[in-house]
């Protein structure tokens, strides 16, 4: 922000001015008498929840709104608002995102197993699209809301239920099914139907549900996408100047080792910028495709790497044992479709979180460490705000210090990849056609799961076209048939 001028002094400003946490506010409230609890009056006293006197919806006469300007930890700045209406006894309240759009959307989905997972939090921004997979319910982008899992699926269920009434008598199909709903929801609620999953998607990326260190793989999973151009409208996002057609190259085979450009749309500001592709042969494994794409009006910055060929019919999973420090420097490619695990370091990234990346092992640890801490601590303090308690933040220090010393080479650990389209590699430290001692690879059927995942599961390579010259040879005879 600009600096303000005082005085002939320069101040500047920052959103952690506006936007501390909760517990850094309450220390700013004026000191209490010890007998009744009432505060000191000052009018120097800092007001931690601003009030504006507003319209009330329902009786059309003025009530109270009060707004909390904070932060949530391993999330950013919200603003929370309340309005009350001493009249008629209204009562409305939500949440919004205070800072801006995201480059990218962000979508969460969460496994819960065990009642303890209904006390995660969850910020639902007005954008956001909900979805309880296997109620088979949806809903809507509507009013923004900052609570935990039980408290969203209890909402649900009690505004179901709201309705039911005349449902049964004007609707008793719709009351039917309605009905069955609510009863699953209801037996979600008292832990009687684990395991069921719960999903936010947010094309604006404002939305969260909070990790636990001790999620395993496939139990909490976050994945960014890039919007289309229906969400960037519904968003009030445009082009300021479209790029109306991108230019073809006049070879259509890709050269290794050398730099394409071509015209794109930044994802965080809608200005055109260009993304570069070039193809390198990894020694002793594939070719992959590396792009990066760089915005100059903004600064936004991406890479990713993807890998080619054909789908093999097993998966891999490759173990490394990390011993020295020269291990570190080892070349790894971690593909899209690849998940990471290091048990030493009680770490484990779920397929898709970190992309595609071909990098070494300590920038790959080095890269998923600076994006944990900057989730966990992204409060504006070292200590991770106020709402971490302190076997919380106890345990998540020990985490990163874990993650620290393997970075250093002073901790022995174990990388493995698991990768469903063995896409991934790992470089070897002697020759290639010996046997590293210190890597092992295994190769593995994959699960129906994995292959739904991917989209094989309605993939057909093969037949495809004699099923196409049946299904016109039975058209043209029904058509013959219909004509006669």
């Amino acid at each position: 922000m600009p600096a303000a001028e005082e005085s002939g002094n320069s101040v500047k400003q920052t959103s952690t001015d506006f936007f501390e946490s909760i517990g850094h506010k309450a220390e700013h409230l004026a000191p209490t008498n010890g007998t009744n609890g009432a505060a000191h009056k000052d009018d120097d006293d800092e007001k931690v929840v601003e009030e504006i006197e507003s319209l009330c919806m329902n009786c059309h006469e003025n009530g109270t709104t009060r707004m909390l300007l904070t932060k949530i930890p391993y999330f950013r700045e919200v603003i929370l608002m309340s309005f009350d209406c001493e009249k008629c006894g209204f009562h409305n309240s939500e949440i919004q995102s205070a800072g801006t759009i995201q480059p990218k959307g962000s979508k969460y989905l969460l496994r819960l197993t065990e009642m303890a997972d209904f006390e995660r939090q969850v910020v639902k921004s007005d954008t956001a699209v909900v979805k309880f997979i296997e109620l088979d319910l949806e809903v809507p982008p509507g009013r923004g809301q900052l609570t935990n899992v039980e408290g969203l699926l209890t909402t649900i269920v009690d505004d179901l239920e709201l309705g039911q009434e005349e449902r049964k008598e004007k609707a008793p199909e719709v009351y039917a099914k309605v009905d069955e709903i609510i009863k699953k929801g209801r037996a979600m609620l008292a832990g009687e139907a684990f395991p069921f999953r719960l999903s936010v998607d947010d094309p604006a990326g404002n939305s969260w549900i909070t990790p636990n260190m001790r999620d395993g793989v496939g139990k909490w999973e976050k994945h960014e996408y890039v919007r289309t151009p229906e969400q960037n409208e519904a968003l009030g996002l445009a082009a300021t100047n479209p790029v109306t057609g991108a230019p073809t190259q006049d070879d259509d085979e890709i050269i290794p080792d050398q730099v394409y450009e071509f015209p794109a749309t930044c994802p965080g500001c809608m200005h055109p910028c260009t993304t570069k592709m070039k193809m390198v042969d990894i020694p002793h494994f594939k070719a992959v495709v590396l792009m990066s794409t760089v915005c100059t009006d903004c600064g936004y910055r991406s890479n990713d790497v993807k890998t080619g060929g054909e789908i093999p019919e097993l998966g891999k999973k490759i173990t490394l044992r990390v011993e020295t420090a020269e291990d570190l420097a080892r070349d790894i490619l971690k593909s899209e479709s690849c998940s990471l695990e290091c048990p030493e370091l009680n770490l484990q990234v779920n397929p898709g979180t970190l992309g595609g990346r071909f990098t070494t092992v300590e920038g790959l640890l080095t890269q998923v460490r600076n994006d944990l801490h900057s989730q966990i601590f992204e409060t504006g303090d070292s200590e991770g705000g106020d709402s971490l308690n302190p076997e919380e933040r106890s345990q998540w220090t020990k985490f990163f210090e874990g993650i620290d010393a393997a970075i250093k080479g002073e901790k022995k650990f174990t990388v493995i990849l698991t990768d469903p389209l063995a896409s991934s590699y790992v470089q070897k430290t002697v020759d290639p056609d010996q046997e590293d001692p210190q890597i092992t690879t295994e190769d593995y059927e994959r699960s129906e799961q994995e292959e739904e995942d991917l989209g094989l599961r309605d993939m057909k390579t093969e037949g495809y076209e004699a099923d196409n010259t049946n299904g016109t040879n039975d058209t043209n005879g029904t058509t013959e048939t219909n004509g006669a």
